[in-house]
């Protein structure tokens, strides 16, 4: 997936600075790993158990709800616009914007079937662990998903992944700037598009 420039893109690194994770003091590297030792045996469990399609997403939309930082990953990816958002729109938002991942990173999940995802390695990386893993399918030489865990909110949670090198934080920034863009930076519409998509 591409990533494009829009409107949004412009004045992105202070945004960046402004919304990086606040240090996470108390999160170890045993723990990092633990969360997602725990995150990669749910996405198993769910790849295995030979469920129908929507089944799964519903079952991924709980693992993302109790694995990820959904606040910070919904705030980053609605970026400067979450600025002119009133708190119904933000909380509106980070609804539509949870069922959006759940159905698209789920169906990517659902491609695992047959195969499985392994933690191999966990790296401090300043305010954060990147645990990486290796995601072993038939037929396809094995590849890399990474997650960024930080406790920033209270909780050990994973608040970016990275599936063969593409960055989910940055890849919905775009694709949420888009939607804005279509919509000529209608909040409200965008949701109602983002209920749809995925």
């Amino acid at each position: 997936m591409r990533l494009g420039m829009t409107r949004r893109s412009f004045g992105f690194g202070a945004l960046a600075l402004a919304t990086t994770p606040a240090t996470a003091w108390a999160l170890n590297e045993g723990q990092a790993r633990s969360l997602v030792d725990g995150l990669v045996g749910a996405i198993n469990k769910v790849i295995d158990s030979g469920k129908s399609e929507a089944r799964m997403i519903r079952e991924f939309e709980q693992i993302f709800r109790r694995y990820a930082d959904l606040s910070y990953v919904a705030a980053y990816a609605m970026g400067s616009d979450g600025r002119r958002a009133t708190a119904a729109q933000k909380k509106a938002f980070t609804a539509a914007f949870t069922g959006y991942i759940s159905r698209k990173y789920g169906k990517r999940f659902r491609e695992f079937i047959g195969g499985q995802l392994e933690v191999t390695k966990v790296k401090k990386v300043k305010n954060y662990f990147a645990v990486t893993t290796l995601a072993k399918l038939r037929g396809q030489s094995p590849f890399e998903v990474s997650f960024h865990v930080s406790d920033r909110s209270g909780k050990d949670l994973f608040f970016n992944m990275y599936i063969e090198g593409v960055n989910l934080l940055l890849t919905e920034r775009t694709e949420i700037g888009a939607m804005l863009d279509k919509r000529r930076g209608d909040i409200n519409a965008m949701i109602n598009d983002l209920k749809k998509a995925g």
